[in-house]
């Protein structure tokens, strides 16, 4: 049995391991974008969170109105966001990825995965059986954490 320090130790080990790499990928398939990494980020968070207004990317991103406008022009101008005014609200102006938009981020998220893809040729299949059933216990413990009021939901 291990101990609680061993299981911090060997958690923290992983998901070091986990981050470094996935970042490392992702980040090497963007490369040739010329993107910044608040332009990643707010394509990310389109991505997965859906369409939202622009004043949600500067909350996102922790910047002014009048810069997040700025990088939204960007995005915009380089076809992988559309700019829309909202349904019911015209003031508002909703962005969402475009089929360009979304293509590139998903070309970063294979890449992000192909290197955990690569585990299963290191792992015989009781190893990946294991690791199944305490991956599963750990994520179920992990979204017991979440809150309960997304950060950024949609509106």
């Amino acid at each position: 049995m291990s101990s609680p320090n061993q299981f911090d130790e060997v958690l923290r080990e992983w998901a070091e391991v986990f981050t470094h790499r996935s970042m490392r990928e992702f980040m090497s398939a963007m490369r040739d974008t010329g993107l910044s990494m608040p332009q990643l980020s707010t394509l990310l968070r389109l991505h997965h969170e859906g369409a939202c207004a622009i004043s949600e990317v500067g909350g996102h991103l922790g910047v002014t109105a009048a810069a997040a406008s700025q990088l939204v022009e960007r995005l915009v101008k380089s076809g992988l966001l559309e700019r829309t005014e909202r349904p019911g609200d015209r003031r508002v102006r909703e962005l969402t990825l475009t089929d360009e938009g979304r293509a590139l981020i998903q070309r970063g998220i294979e890449a992000r995965l192909r290197w955990m893809q690569d585990l299963t040729t290191e792992l015989s299949p009781d190893r990946q059986a294991a690791i199944v059933k305490a991956l599963t216990y750990l994520t179920g413990a992990a979204k017991k954490l979440e809150p309960q009021n997304p950060k950024f939901s949609k509106e």
